[in-house]
């Protein structure tokens, strides 16, 4: 039996790319799901709230399951389907490449004792080998997604501008996937790759090397695998759940962002640290939840 699911306190920065970018049979493949998407569901903002927490629901499933499950058999065939300037974009939801990053990223990040306490070493170890056999055999195949819990990482913003918010309502009386409000940025690719190569010039020119540079190049490198007339979407997910109703409305962290990047190469400091200040305290309240009882 199913159980309501909503999504977890994450956020999302997805890549959805044309169909022209994926190779035969995959790309006729996608065609025959895009046109199905059409005849079910508006597509754009407010189309991915479902999947969310349906893509939940299984990986909840999995992990319950004896033996659990920490990544799917086999890879998802369901995709996140957006459009640009008329053209349909795909998002491939990849779950079980992305349950195996998780993996690795929790085996990097946490010592084996608490590995453990999630799942038994031997299915670990398994599922190691099963991420590592598939990168031998496609080893350009890039996740279109990556997520964040608990916040919204600051070099995220970097790639958006503050007018390609997108802000949607409750249906109603606010039932669904979702529960309430949904938050997105999106813009075509070629405008994040120049807001990214801009605001590394900035900082490297007026910071020390650290982890705001590093990341941001991480995510430079990352944009550079997909399609040029791609599209960059950063949703908020299930973090709108954690923002005050008239928080979400006035959300401009992009803007903060880019207004800090433009005192930096101005070489106004003063300017700079209000910027920092006002992303700080918009995140901080939420960061701090995680650690609430």
């Amino acid at each position: 039996m199913r159980t309501s699911v909503v999504a977890p306190y994450s956020a999302y920065l997805r890549v959805y790319e044309p169909l022209a970018a994926f190779p035969e049979p995959e790309r006729s493949r996608w065609a025959n799901y895009v046109r199905d998407v059409h005849t079910r569901r508006v597509w754009g903002a407010g189309g991915t709230a479902e999947l969310t927490a349906e893509e939940q629901q299984a990986s909840l499933e999995g992990i319950l399951a004896t033996p659990p499950e920490p990544a799917p058999p086999h890879e998802s065939e369901d995709a996140y389907v957006a459009e640009l300037d008329g053209i349909p974009l795909v998002c491939p939801r990849q779950t079980r490449l992305r349950c195996w990053t998780a993996m690795a990223e929790m085996r990097r990040d946490y010592p084996e004792v608490v590995q453990n306490a999630f799942f038994p070493g031997l299915v670990l170890a398994q599922a190691q080998a099963d991420h590592e056999r598939w990168r031998l055999e496609n080893p350009d195949v890039q996740p279109h997604i990556h997520s964040s819990t608990w916040h919204v990482p600051m070099r995220w913003f970097v790639l958006f501008a503050q007018d390609e918010r997108v802000l949607v309502e409750p249906d109603g009386d606010g039932a669904g996937a979702a529960g309430g409000w949904e938050l997105y940025y999106r813009t075509p690719m070629v405008q994040a790759r120049r807001r990214v190569a801009r605001a590394l010039r900035v900082l490297r020119d007026t910071l020390e090397e650290g982890a705001l540079i590093t990341g941001l190049e991480d995510t430079g490198r990352w944009l550079e695998e997909f399609h040029p007339r791609a599209m960059v979407e950063l949703d908020f997910g299930g973090l709108v759940r954690l923002i005050p109703t008239g928080d979400l409305a006035d959300e401009r962290t992009a803007e903060y962002v880019s207004e800090g990047l433009a005192a930096l190469a101005a070489g106004d400091g003063a300017r700079a640290s209000e910027a920092y200040r006002r992303i700080t305290e918009r995140w901080s309240a939420v960061r701090a939840l995680e650690h609430a009882s």
